[in-house]
């Protein structure tokens, strides 16, 4: 892993059976006998297209009441409270507030990269529903937000000033690296007007993504470039580990 040389693409391709992830995240795969007696939830949930401006601009202001992780889902859900009801009407979007700072503050997982997988596999559905599915959508978001100059998404009516809000790539998920190269970059502390606003448009920018995701796959349209890292690697793992473990990734043991 310390030399990470994937063809990336080559993962999914000719990919006919259904995938389900079994034995700590490897994909194996499923016939479509095996796959009809699992039993799982009705997915997809319904969906109506959502406009990705509108939606970014929800999350915009939603981030300053729950911050990440809740912002993302409350832009989508409470859209399609109104436009679908159940079974959106009934789902807690406040209980993830938690996700805030990287899970309760511990800098792990981005919140609202958590938000758009719960988004994701909510209206489309797990693995097993097919090859196009929430699981990959959601790694798809992940990989994009690593590799992507963020915030792209700048609010009609901003809190503070675009000039003061630069721009960065993370090469990781985690909120700990994003928003610390964010902060060294602005030269803001953690709890600046400026780092603020700067996670609130970076949630309204994963917003804005995850809907252009969803209409794709409501118009059939949707081709995933999502995959799964821990079947290439054979342990739970990122694309860019060394962006924090240098000469230290950790690695499985070699099999016998």
């Amino acid at each position: 892993m310390s030399q990470i040389d994937l063809s990336k693409r080559e993962l999914f391709k000719g990919a006919g059976a259904l995938l389900i992830g079994v034995a700590a995240g490897r994909l194996l795969p499923v016939s479509k006998a095996e796959a009809k007696k699992i039993k799982v939830e009705k997915w997809p949930w319904p969906y109506v297209k959502l406009d990705p401006t509108e939606t970014a601009e929800l999350a915009y202001r939603e981030w300053y009441r729950i911050f990440c992780g809740g912002a993302v889902i409350s832009s989508v859900f409470s859209q399609l409270r109104q436009k679908v009801g159940e079974p959106y009407k009934s789902f807690p979007i406040d209980g993830f507030m938690f996700a805030e700072g990287g899970i309760a503050g511990w800098g792990t997982i981005c919140g609202a990269l958590l938000g758009a997988n719960i988004v994701a596999n909510l209206v489309i559905g797990p693995r097993i529903t097919g090859v196009a599915d929430g699981e990959l959508m959601g790694s798809e978001i992940m990989e994009w937000y690593t590799e992507t100059k963020l915030p792209t998404y700048i609010p009609k009516n901003p809190k503070v000033p675009t000039k003061d809000i630069p721009l960065t790539v993370s090469n990781s998920p985690l909120c700990h690296i994003s928003v610390g190269k964010w902060m060294k970059k602005a030269k803001k502390s953690l709890h600046s007007p400026e780092r603020r606003d700067r996670c609130a448009r970076l949630t309204a920018s994963v917003a804005y993504h995850l809907v252009e995701l969803l209409n794709q796959w409501k118009d059939g349209k949707y081709e995933t470039e999502g995959e799964i890292p821990s079947s290439e690697f054979e342990i739970t793992a990122q694309y860019n580990c060394e962006e924090c473990h240098l000469s230290k990734v950790p690695s499985p043991p070699e099999s016998e």
